[in-house]
């Protein structure tokens, strides 16, 4: 798996990951940090020119800080993709001498899983959100 910096080529992937429109997707892209999880491309024959539409996004995470915390504004993939990406925000948190917080819903189990193993503490009821129940996870790095 490799992490890298969203590109605008990568709108498509990451609005069906996270079930969005492509267009919201794309202004993320430029207002938010924004890393994706590719699949490991070391098996490919490296004299062919790829681009980011001939890869496989296995997930993202988008983040913006203000005042003293680094907030997920959004993430979604596979399981093992969120817990790696989820580290993202943490290491620019870590930085920066800043927490981070994410908000999940509470019928979200694969986010859940992914938020507590990436080292987030259940810090209580978040907002609502879309109609839905949220925790709120934190992290001291």
């Amino acid at each position: 798996m490799h992490i890298r910096d969203a590109v605008e080529d990568d709108a498509e992937a990451i609005a069906a990951l996270a079930d969005a429109p492509a267009d919201v997707v794309r202004n993320l892209v430029h207002d938010r940090s924004v890393r994706v999880a590719e699949r490991d491309q070391r098996n490919r024959d490296p004299n062919v020119d790829t681009d980011a539409s001939d890869t496989e996004l296995l997930g993202f995470v988008s983040f913006d800080a203000h005042e003293q915390t680094v907030h997920v504004t959004q993430f979604g993939g596979t399981r093992e993709a969120c817990e790696r990406l989820l580290a993202e925000p943490v290491r620019f948190a870590a930085c920066e001498n800043m927490a981070v917080e994410v908000l999940v819903e509470t019928d979200a189990a694969e986010k859940t899983a992914a938020v507590e193993a990436a080292g987030f503490f259940d810090d209580g009821s978040g907002p609502m959100f879309r109609g839905s129940r949220t925790i709120r996870y934190r992290q001291q790095p």
